[in-house]
């Protein structure tokens, strides 16, 4: 085994032990004999999971901010998810609300900053029981621009007890946003504890 070798199958073709294994009709354990051997530090098991969900590498990509516009989007984005996000969540990027103009404001926040692909962004509904899912779902799939094949096939059905004035506010139910990776719900987390610093990131370059 050369270092070389294998430094090109795992670090940069990002195949698994057992991957590289296979290929080289070998055992795993001498695989990671000679990991250990060339000082090549192996992945950790959110890292190996990681790479087997995005194999094509990190489904988001940072922009720059370019002009005000920019600077605006990115200050409100990180603004509605520090305010309306589940950040409790470590997994994905999470946000819910009534309103279907701050769930699309935020989608328009994912896609221009972080040039996500909005195919891969679930929707989660919850209405009240009184609530017809077929008139709900059609008014969130034509005021986000999305398509009903990205909303969860199990909506969250709550019986209706709510006050009048209540009910009128969300008449068309709840929408929770998930885009579903751990590395930017981490990287829009650590942006917003380090909220001094982003401040002077937003001036147009």
């Amino acid at each position: 085994m050369k270092r070389y070798q294998l430094s090109k199958l795992y670090i940069l073709e990002k195949k698994s032990v057992r991957e590289i294994a296979k290929l080289l009709h070998c055992s795993e354990n001498k695989i990671n004999y000679w990991l250990a051997k060339f000082g090549i530090p192996k992945r950790s098991i959110a890292d190996a999971a990681y790479l087997k969900w995005n194999p094509n590498g990190d489904p988001f990509s940072p922009a720059s901010i370019k002009n005000s516009q920019d600077a605006f989007l990115y200050g409100l984005g990180l603004g509605l998810y520090w305010g309306e996000g589940n950040k409790s969540n470590r997994v994905s990027v999470r946000i819910g609300s009534t309103d279907p103009m701050l769930i699309k404001s935020f989608l328009g926040f994912l896609r221009t900053v972080y040039k996500i692909d909005t195919q891969r962004v679930r929707f989660g509904l919850q209405i009240f029981s009184e609530m017809s899912p077929k008139k709900a779902l059609t008014f969130w799939c034509k005021h986000l621009n999305v398509s009903p094949g990205q909303f969860y096939k199990k909506l969250v059905v709550t019986p209706t007890r709510a006050q009048e004035t209540y009910r009128k506010k969300i008449q068309h139910g709840v929408v929770t946003l998930y885009f579903n990776n751990k590395k930017l719900r981490d990287t829009i987390c650590r942006t917003i504890q380090n909220i001094d610093g982003v401040l002077l990131e937003l001036k147009p370059r």
